[in-house]
């Protein structure tokens, strides 16, 4: 066996154990700070370092004022060495206590400002924090947009269905005490409310079970341009009514897997929306092409434009609306205002693994819904 061979394995002999009893003093003050951690290892490569030379002394060949001076050259460097790692490990510990505090702060007002000192781990660390905190921002202005909501879908039902109930008892009651002049116009008023109230619960239910997560999709291929031109039909008779045109175009052969009868629900509320809020001798158009992601429908209306918080609210529960739209009387199909058939729309849309967005388009508001093909 050559010197070289004997003065490695031996050197790895004598480090080994060093470096073996170091892993078990890491593991017992594994606790500690990292700066003491920190220290253990320069202390543990140094101590190794020594180990070698001691273990291989004689197969090297060195007198003893040699073994002397390079022991006596080790032990500074070690010096060095663990003052370095104690400056390094408090330096360390020091971040983490920074970004201890942080986190601490973050747990108890819910925001957290990302510091860029410390190393990369930290920084990384710091920023997904950061993130964190803007996630759990919008969760909660989400979330006091959804109580709102609530709150606001609750005075609808107490108002918007106590309404029509009383008119049909007051209609009931004249009916029954012979008060009437006209029971057949009654008979068809008392019609027309009912309609209207089988539309807001049917809507109610719908809209229960999106937010329930049970609304169950029938996929299958559906040619886009046969549910276009379906919902418009079923908007003329209403459009004629308020004297709105409907126009529209859908690129030929424009195919998507999607729910029939959802999607059809989809376009029916979109025209009707768009429908109830334009003034006459408006338009409401509907176009559908391709596009990269899939399919892109667009629904304008003439409906005067959004305000900025209203474009942020277009879509909520029981939102209706304000005075800077061009609104309607409330009577017939179009007019039952009841705030619930856009939230609809964005429930199917996005269960569709679609999105629906809406913009200020002249002289109105333009609905885009994309749907993957």
């Amino acid at each position: 066996m050559s010197d070289q061979v004997q003065v490695v394995l031996i050197a790895a002999a004598w480090a080994g154990g060093v470096g073996v009893l170091g892993l078990g003093l890491a593991w017992l003050l594994r606790r500690l700070s990292v700066r003491w951690l920190a220290t253990l290892v320069a202390v543990v490569a140094v101590g190794a370092v020594v180990a070698g030379m001691v273990g291989t002394a004689r197969a090297m060949f060195l007198s003893d004022h040699d073994f002397g001076v390079v022991l006596l050259v080790a032990l500074v460097a070690g010096v060095v060495a663990v003052t370095v790692a104690m400056a390094v490990g408090g330096a360390f510990a020091g971040w983490s206590h920074s970004l201890q505090q942080d986190a601490r702060r973050f747990g108890e007002s819910g925001e957290f400002v990302g510091d860029s000192r410390g190393p990369a781990e930290l920084r990384a660390l710091s920023d997904e924090l950061a993130r964190t905190s803007a996630k759990l921002a919008e969760s909660r202005t989400r979330e006091a947009r959804l109580e709102d909501s609530r709150r606001e879908l609750v005075s609808w039902v107490s108002h918007d269905l106590r309404t029509p109930l009383a008119g049909l008892r007051a209609m009931t009651e004249a009916l029954e005490d012979g008060l009437a002049e006209d029971p057949g116009r009654y008979h068809r008023q008392i019609r027309s409310e009912v309609d209207r109230m089988v539309r807001m619960v049917d809507d109610l239910f719908e809209l229960s079970r999106i937010h329930a997560g049970v609304l169950r999709l029938s996929l299958q291929p559906v040619a886009l341009g046969d549910l276009v031109s379906e919902a418009l039909a079923g908007a003329d008779p209403v459009a004629r009514a308020r004297k709105v045109r409907l126009g529209g175009s859908v690129e030929d052969g424009l195919l998507l897997h999607a729910d029939p009868a959802e999607l059809s629900r989809v376009l029916s509320n979109l025209l009707m929306n768009a429908i109830r809020h334009t003034p006459a001798d408006g338009v409401v158009e509907i176009h559908g092409r391709a596009v990269p992601e899939g399919v892109e429908l667009s629904v304008t209306d003439g409906c005067g434009g959004l305000s900025a918080e209203d474009m942020a609210r277009v879509f909520d529960v029981a939102w209706q609306g304000s005075t800077a739209r061009t609104p309607h009387a409330t009577d017939g199909p179009a007019g039952s205002g009841a705030g619930l058939g856009l939230a609809i729309v964005k429930g199917i849309v996005e269960a569709h693994r679609g999105r629906v967005a809406v913009a200020n388009h002249a002289p109105g508001c333009q609905f885009l819904v994309q749907l993957p093909t």
